[in-house]
């Protein structure tokens, strides 16, 4: 998992002053952005995934719950996927975007709340 170090960079001009926050990863690079956004966070009773740069569609959405047991398994078919929680409980759930070789493409985290 990537070490994700938050470098505050203070730009100060004549009467304003702003702040812009990088993600640095390990290599010392910049964090490519995010491909999944999911919506709503906490869910209650579905979340839908949107994957904005995904032009092919051998991706795998995997869902675990918080100890680590596999709770979904859903193909990517659109660039938007609609996951019932009906049979979920209320909890921490992590996500894993998979290509088809099985790497993890992308994960990340939403709660389930009800």
């Amino acid at each position: 998992m990537k070490r994700i170090v938050y470098i505050l960079l203070l730009v100060a001009a004549t009467t304003l002053s702003s702040f812009t926050i990088f993600n640095i990863n390990e290599n010392g690079g910049k964090d490519e952005p995010r491909i999944v956004q999911f919506y709503p966070n906490p869910a209650t009773s579905y979340i839908i995934f949107d994957l904005s740069a995904v032009s092919d569609k051998n991706y795998t959405l995997q869902i675990y719950n918080f100890i680590g047991k596999k709770i979904s398994e859903t193909k990517i078919t659109t660039s938007r996927t609609s996951i019932s929680l009906e049979n979920f409980y209320r909890g921490l759930y992590v996500y894993q975007l998979r290509n088809k070789a099985g790497q993890i493409i992308e994960s990340g985290k939403f709660q389930v709340s009800r």
